[in-house]
């Protein structure tokens, strides 16, 4: 592979830092040096302890804040909802009641008005009935009466023409009386 001579002008520096940075590097590890460990135990408790003051005094009593926090918003939530759960319940427990009291007002009215109805019906079967009776008599009256004078009207006629019949049988005038009672003796057997 040939590389460009204008791009070897950017990569030389570049790899002569790291030519002088060779020998350093055949040394080993820093943090492996026997020659710096007292340092570095030194920077290590010192780093530690610093960290685990601030993760004592600072960090761990905001995150309990926090959590704490967060803890007494849920049982908030959660007494929140329990009330309006029994609000609901409440609620619902009156909706029915008015449900039931309603429904039993409303067969209540019915059964007053089926009653009424029931009372009303009677009154005018019964003013009915009356006026019924009333014109039944009324007419079994006129047809007694119409009876009446058709069997007075028929006994005349009878007794006419018995008379006319008796004349022109026998040839001579027959006694209006004698012929009335026979009719009316006839008159009464056929009742």
């Amino acid at each position: 592979m040939r590389i460009p001579i204008r791009d070897l002008t950017i990569v030389a520096p570049a790899l002569a830092a790291a030519m002088a940075a060779a020998p350093a590097l055949a040394e080993g590890l820093p943090q492996l040096d026997h020659r710096t460990f007292s340092p570095q135990i030194t920077w290590l408790v010192i780093s530690f302890a610093l960290l685990y003051v601030l993760m004592w005094r600072v960090v761990i009593p905001r995150i309990s804040r926090v959590l704490e926090e967060r803890q007494n918003r849920i049982e908030g939530n959660l007494s929140r909802a329990e009330a309006l759960k029994k609000e609901a319940e409440a609620a619902l427990h009156a909706y029915e009641q008015a449900l039931s009291a309603a429904r039993a007002d409303a067969q209540a009215t019915i059964a007053a008005a089926a009653a009424k109805l029931a009372a009303d019906a009677a009154t005018r079967h019964a003013e009915l009935g009356e006026r019924l009776d009333a014109e039944i008599k009324s007419a079994e009256a006129r047809i007694a009466e119409a009876r009446q004078a058709a069997m007075a009207d028929l006994r005349d006629l009878a007794v006419d023409v018995a008379k006319a019949a008796a004349a022109r049988l026998i040839g001579e005038a027959v006694n209006a009386r004698t012929i009335g009672s026979a009719v009316d003796a006839a008159l009464k057997e056929r009742k």
